[in-house]
């Protein structure tokens, strides 16, 4: 398999939760789909860096983060 390989043709174990969004939206461009992630008390600790000394901010989602794919005109 190579990487001229068709997205919709491969099929690829996918290890990382950004490897499955950019998966998804690859299949369902040009197929009028919708994505919808919807969050409740969800809390995300983000780091301010890499490292072992690194801050982290507390955000919270709480709602709807929608997707739409379509082919352009």
């Amino acid at each position: 398999m190579t990487d001229e390989t068709a997205p919709e043709e491969r099929i690829d174990e996918t290890t990382t939760w950004p490897d499955l969004a950019i998966g998804l939206y690859d299949r369902l461009t040009g197929r009028n789909a919708e994505i919808v992630y919807e969050f409740e008390e969800m809390s995300v600790d983000v780091p301010s860096g890499t490292g072992d000394d690194v801050e982290h901010a507390s955000w919270q989602l709480d709602g709807t983060v929608r997707v739409t794919t379509r082919e352009q005109d």
